[in-house]
């Protein structure tokens, strides 16, 4: 806040001046844009208190400023730490105050003389409601912590990997952590939020999705994200086993159990699994003959191996995934109904890549640092007007579709740059018709409307909360308490808004 222009021509233009304009300019604007700000003098006694903190009183049982003013801070503010920086001579710049008021973030900080001793100090309310104002900011903070953990746990697993090498356990290990599963939007962070709860259960996980969702991503996900991350993960896909050859891919053969079978026996996929996960990939071409004795082995716990009489004890955890509609099928009679509800304890439907729009860019990032992995090269670099073409698709064949078309697009490109043009021609070669530009959520459709989604999304963010904020304060008849309190924010928060749009 600045001084009115005589006021500041008569103060010296030297250092002690500027510093006296700094902190008298500083202390106004604390008091101007803070929910509250109060002083104490040395002994801890109140001596003044600004316009927003007069709005506590009532909660803090004071029924008047005058009451509150002259008395000892901790009479009048339960729980404050206010004693400790007098006494100690040090801020506390953060801290959260929890009493009869409220939950408040509150700053603390001392006030020195020329000689540096402590005459007193301020004590300043930043955030009101903080479970409200700042729940963005740790959610964004636990969602950054989750996927670091998942980093971690997947560069510890690659470790794993590399000193097992090619033999033994290795290659029943997770390939995939959550942190793999690309993506920050909103269906992208449920179907993960989902995923993660499902990993600290026992029982069985359907995945639902198209194919190239990342269903199998997500199965190796959520065992090395479970207590089985130790135990092994052996996966199948039924639809690319050959029905005469299932049984014994399941379950297992005995040693001669028929001719030209292996004499020392072999073990099948529920005894290789044992003590980890078991995927069951596709699980909807499942042939009808096998799937009774499927459903025996889920309940039993048990297997008999082809050509034995033996029942042999199993643990797994059972993750399925299908592309197929299995209440479909289940109606069909194609699909038992007992082992639909078997499998189906805990459904996560995987969306597909045209319900996520928002992590194309994300994706196209890391498939195209894999591309220039594999193949000693820089990452490819696209240029708007590819990436919007990329954005508009409906991506039938989602993430692995995706990765295919940006794969002969490198390949055939003699530059890194990728335009839309090289896209639509790889499009157009596999049978598909570059799609327009689709409508936006008020069902105007048009490329203006498409590119205006490719902005930078701190813009788009801006211009939402300027539109938000018009609304609320037209509502309330230009109220800015009411206004702020519709919109879950503070009243600094909202000032702030409206001080700087932009």
């Amino acid at each position: 806040m600045l001084l009115p222009s005589d006021e500041a021509s008569t103060l010296p233009l030297d250092a002690q001046g500027i510093l006296e304009l700094a902190a008298r300019s500083m202390f106004q604007l604390f008091s101007s844009v803070s929910q509250g700000m109060f002083l104490v003098n040395k002994a801890g006694r109140i001596v003044w208190v600004n316009e927003g903190y007069r709005r506590f009183l009532p909660d803090l049982g004071v029924g008047s400023v005058e009451q509150f003013v002259g008395r000892m801070v901790e009479e009048v503010i339960p729980n404050t730490q206010m004693r400790r920086v007098l006494e100690t001579g040090q801020p506390v710049l953060i801290d959260l105050l929890t009493n009869k008021a409220g939950t408040f973030v509150v700053s603390r900080i001392p006030l020195r003389d020329e000689a540096e001793r402590v005459i007193g100090a301020i004590g300043i309310v930043l955030f009101d409601h903080p479970e409200t104002t700042l729940q963005p900011l740790i959610g964004k903070f636990a969602l950054l912590q989750r996927d670091l953990d998942d980093a971690r746990r997947e560069l510890a697993a690659q470790r794993g990997r590399l000193r097992l090498g090619a033999a033994g356990d290795g290659e029943r290990r997770a390939k995939y952590t959550f942190a793999s599963f690309v993506g920050s939007s909103p269906a992208a962070a449920e179907v993960k939020r989902q995923a993660r709860r499902a990993a600290q259960s026992s029982s069985p996980v359907l995945l639902l999705g198209e194919t190239g969702t990342g269903k199998e991503l997500l199965a190796h996900a959520i065992h090395a994200a479970s207590s089985r991350a130790s135990g092994p993960f052996v996966s199948v896909n039924i639809a690319a086993v050959p029905d005469t050859l299932l049984e014994a891919e399941f379950f297992g053969v005995a040693p001669g159990a028929y001719t030209g079978a292996d004499p020392r026996g072999r073990d099948g996929k529920f005894k290789l699994a044992d003590g980890g996960t078991l995927f069951l990939d596709e699980i909807g071409d499942m042939p009808p003959s096998l799937q009774a004795k499927l459903l025996r082995a889920l309940q039993e716990g048990e297997i008999e191996p082809l050509g034995s009489n033996k029942l042999v004890p199993f643990n797994v955890r059972v993750v399925a995934a299908t592309s197929r509609e299995l209440p479909a099928l289940v109606r069909e009679g194609r699909f038992r109904e007992d082992l639909f509800y078997r499998l189906h304890v805990l459904p996560i439907r995987v969306p597909p890549l045209r319900e996520r729009r928002a992590d194309i860019p994300a994706l196209i990032e890391v498939l195209g640092e894999d591309l220039a992995l594999r193949n000693g090269t820089a990452p490819p670099e696209l240029l708007p007007d590819a990436m919007a073409l990329l954005a508009g698709q409906a991506w039938r064949g989602n993430i692995r579709e995706l990765r295919n078309v940006l794969e002969q697009a490198v390949m055939r490109s003699d530059a890194l740059s990728i335009d839309a043009a090289q896209l639509t021609a790889v499009l157009r070669e596999a049978g598909v018709e570059p799609a327009a530009p689709a409508p936006d959520a008020g069902g105007q459709g048009g490329a203006s409307d498409q590119q205006s989604l490719l902005r930078p999304l701190a813009v788009q963010v801006a211009e939402l909360e300027r539109r938000a904020i018009s609304a609320a304060l037209a509502a309330h008849g230009g109220n800015k308490l009411a206004t702020a309190r519709q919109l879950g924010i503070s009243r600094a928060t909202l000032y702030g808004r409206l001080e700087n749009p932009d």
